[in-house]
């Protein structure tokens, strides 16, 4: 028997923003990056867009980009700028950012999605990524900068309860990574960090409506190879990275 669509696991329908970031740290991080007036906005890795359409809701004089490379993501971001008016002022666009010529614009927008801008042939390379966002944004301009950093080194233990490969490489301090962001051309006008509750909010609702489904299907053909991947993340999280890993917000203005 062929499953249909309606069978499959849903997929984060219960997510807001693709990270660990509460509606009222993106309403004060909207507050700011609107008040400077942007007449362009480019979401880089934007998913389906949500602060996107937010920062344009409070920026009624800004027209807005989205890029990403997943189509379903996509769809859903121009469906909700439908239904809030917002589909004359934004697009959605599924290409690379890699290389993009999509800038300069006032503001920027690059929240878990430095990656997109780094050969991906090679480590990732934060450095790199924010020499592309200084590239992308013009002089007085701001970017939103969500990244991972290390709350404390982790162990070995840790490590090898994260994801396949995990090293101490892979993400530096807060300290390092705002250093990098000053040598990139930027001021750090405001630094912030993920909550325990942000991560815990963020974690439980990316698995939150797969688990229901697997509760509710579990003789379904793709249970077992869903349970496992959704095992496997949960693991990684409570035995891997929970309370190391951190993400840090940074609103920088980039040097005249």
């Amino acid at each position: 028997m062929i499953s249909s669509a309606s069978d499959l696991p849903p997929r984060l329908g219960s997510l807001t923003f693709h990270g660990p970031l509460s509606a009222a740290r993106a309403d004060r991080m909207i507050a700011r990056l609107a008040a400077t007036e942007p007449a362009d906005v480019l979401d880089i890795g934007c998913g389906w867009g949500e602060l996107l359409l937010r920062v344009l809701e409070a920026a009624p004089m800004a027209k807005g980009a989205g890029i990403d490379i997943n189509a379903e993501d996509l769809a859903r971001g121009r469906a909700l700028a439908g239904a809030r008016g917002l589909a004359d002022r934004v697009e959605f666009v599924e290409e690379s950012a890699l290389g993009t010529d999509r800038g300069p614009v006032d503001a920027i927008l690059c929240l878990g999605s430095s990656q997109a801008l780094c050969d991906p042939e090679q480590p990732h390379d934060p450095a790199a990524a924010l020499r592309e966002l200084r590239r992308l944004v013009r002089p007085g301009g701001r970017v939103v900068l969500g990244e991972g950093f290390w709350e404390r080194t982790p162990t070995e233990v840790e490590l090898a309860g994260m994801w396949p490969g995990a090293n101490t490489g892979d993400h530096l301090s807060l300290g390092a990574l705002v250093d990098l962001a000053v040598e990139a051309g930027f001021r750090p006008a405001w630094i912030e960090t993920a909550s325990a509750e942000e991560w815990e909010e963020f974690e439980s609702g990316y698995r939150y409506d797969t688990e229901v489904w697997l509760a509710a299907h579990p003789g379904h053909p793709l249970a077992a190879e869903t349970r496992e991947r959704v095992d496997r993340q949960r693991s990684s999280w409570l035995n891997g990275y929970r309370r190391v890993l951190g993400i840090a917000y940074l609103t920088l203005v980039a040097v005249a």
